[in-house]
């Protein structure tokens, strides 16, 4: 009677755990074989409490939360994706998992000190803990302001003196920024992205690429301070052939410097 006992009690135990399985590998065969975020530029996922911790390659599923200005909106991209966008699907299929938009809070013509205002107004920091990967943007407003009191009136020459002054100012709030990031979600992995020159062509001296790159080592070191945080050059991306990749604003990316962008975060991620 005991032996019986015990055979039914096995046998109903792996009964059971067969069904679990069967019920959790056909999750998983429909995630991949019907991936509901592969047609859509940016796809939106449900939202969460909270993002679970660890890298992102051990996750079921992979939520973005990006902001800054208008190179996070997308703007001069005709197809409305951006580096955004066009990253997202690169990543998907790289990792082979879904990647999700979960919240888009970039604002176009945002500067530093912008979005420091608009931290908890947006409820920027909520959005930011339920992120895995966060995108960010910032700091070309700041500096070039659309190339204004950096162009002499006179003769239209490049003038370097109004940028450089913005540097420092700009990297207090940068600081700021990515500290705030850092406490809303210590867990995700943040790719900031460096600043370009987009008047290079009119700047015969080059005075600009020194600022710029004195800009971009000093925000390296910055998002160097935290282990899970990563820059991402784009000065080289846009060096040669700059029109090439311009929007016609002459300031933004066009869709092939947005693919240059993504196509550079998602190498790094590899």
């Amino acid at each position: 009677m005991k032996s019986r006992t015990i055979w039914w009690t096995v046998g109903t135990t792996g009964l059971i755990s067969t069904l679990v399985f069967a019920g959790g590998f056909g999750y998983a065969v429909k995630d991949v074989l019907f991936p509901s975020a592969v047609q859509n530029p940016i796809v939106t996922a449900p939202q969460e409490t909270a993002a679970p911790s660890g890298s992102i390659e051990t996750k079921e599923k992979v939520q973005l939360v990006t902001l800054g200005d208008s190179l996070t909106a997308g703007t001069g991209d005709g197809t409305g994706k951006g580096y955004v966008g066009r990253f997202r699907e690169k990543l998907q299929t790289q990792l082979n998992k879904p990647v999700y938009v979960l919240n888009n809070l970039a604002i176009p013509g945002a500067t530093t000190t912008a979005l420091l205002k608009e931290w908890d107004q947006k409820k920027t920091t909520d959005a930011l803990k339920q992120a895995d990967l966060i995108l960010l943007t910032i700091g070309g407003n700041d500096i070039f302001q659309g190339g204004t009191g950096i162009f002499d009136n006179a003769t239209q020459e490049f003038n370097p003196d109004a940028a450089a002054k913005r540097v420092e100012p700009t990297l207090v709030n940068l600081k700021k920024i990515l500290a705030d990031i850092h406490q809303a979600n210590p867990d995700a992995t943040v790719m900031y992205i460096g600043l370009y020159h987009p008047f290079l062509d009119l700047d015969e001296k080059k005075a600009g690429s020194l600022i710029v790159q004195k800009f971009n080592d000093a925000a390296f070191a910055l998002t160097n301070q935290y282990p899970n945080m990563i820059f991402v050059p784009t000065y080289d991306l846009f060096e040669r052939n700059l029109n090439k990749y311009l929007f016609t604003d002459h300031f933004h990316p066009n869709q092939d410097g947005y693919e240059r962008i993504a196509e550079r975060m998602a190498q790094i991620l590899k």
